[in-house]
């Protein structure tokens, strides 16, 4: 259940017998013919999915996160790592305030990646709290599903094309791409990153078929439905 369908009365209530919250994150960052949004859609919506049958709260999603490697196109905006981290901080601390101890961090962009050494330095800082960070599309078995339906799967490719991440009237190639000098990407700045990559897709097919996705959506939720349940002992 979201959080902003509950008053403070409710949540002051809630705490008293389930101390579980959740917060997605996510960025705001190019995804070829997908939205620009794409990572923070998925992780709210999974994040939303899974915890519905535990009521458990879901916190409204951090929509921008760090995404240096992408600034030269249009749309993408990041935060300095130290911005992002220090964001992340200040709503834990809230969220702990408000009660909540056991909190899963439902994180829909791998370059966000480096800010959980912030979350572990804040640990420190509150003893007694547990936080997961659970990559929702790279854990164990929502990868081995990705790669059993396509091995070649990447950024911005079919493994991100769902219903909610389209962008109306917007047909995407219908053949695949070729996988892109990951190494060379690594090492360049965001201007050679942008000519090496052209359109944003990585490689692989740019699209699959819905049931393709709806079997992928299935394991990805029930996955993450069980790092939220489980484990807190």
């Amino acid at each position: 259940m979201r959080i902003s369908e509950m008053n403070w009365m409710q949540v002051e209530q809630h705490v008293l017998q389930d101390r579980r919250a959740v917060l997605p994150i996510g960025s705001l960052e190019q995804h070829a013919q997908l939205s620009l949004c794409v990572d923070a859609i998925l992780s709210e919506q999974v994040a939303v999915e899974a915890a519905e049958a535990l009521c458990v709260p879901v916190f409204p999603v951090i929509n921008y996160g760090f995404t240096p490697s992408f600034v030269d196109y249009a749309g993408t905006v990041t935060l300095r790592l130290s911005t992002l981290c220090a964001l992340m901080c200040d709503v834990l601390d809230g969220m702990v305030r408000s009660g909540f101890r056991q909190i899963v961090i439902v994180n829909g962009h791998g370059g966000n990646g480096p800010a959980h050494g912030a979350i572990l330095e804040w640990l420190d800082k509150n003893r007694g709290v547990q936080v997961k960070w659970h990559n929702w599309w790279s854990a164990p078995q929502t990868m081995a599903k990705v790669k059993a339906i396509d091995p070649v799967a990447s950024h911005a490719s079919w493994m991100e094309n769902f219903p909610s991440t389209r962008v109306r009237g917007v047909a995407p190639p219908t053949q695949p791409k070729p996988m892109i000098d990951l190494a060379r990407y690594q090492r360049i700045d965001p201007g050679a990153k942008k000519i090496l990559i052209g359109d944003g897709n990585f490689g692989g097919h740019y699209q699959r078929t819905d049931a393709d996705m709806t079997a992928l959506w299935e394991v990805a939720v029930a996955e993450t439905r069980a790092i939220i349940s489980n484990d807190w002992d």
